[in-house]
């Protein structure tokens, strides 16, 4: 039984990035910031990338690293 636990894992580990479709998501080497940006998250979408950054900003950048929308995050309101 724990033959094929340990079987089970390891095959899992090894097939899933295959089944996934084999490589990592990677940020356009054009992409660059504006100004005092400073990244505190990214996330990938089919054919964009989104930058969240420190002073509560959204940006989206297209395939080729362009700037294409920037969202503002609203803070909370208060009590």
């Amino acid at each position: 039984m724990i033959g094929a636990v340990i079987t089970v894992v390891w095959l899992l580990v090894t097939r899933m990035p295959q089944a996934l479709g084999g490589s990592a998501p990677t940020v356009p080497a054009e992409l660059a910031l504006p100004e005092g940006a400073k990244p505190a998250a990214v996330t990938f979408g089919t054919g964009w990338t989104a930058v969240v950054t420190t002073d509560d900003r959204i940006l989206v950048f297209d395939g080729n690293g362009v700037l294409r929308q920037e969202v503002t995050i609203s803070p909370t309101p208060g009590p």
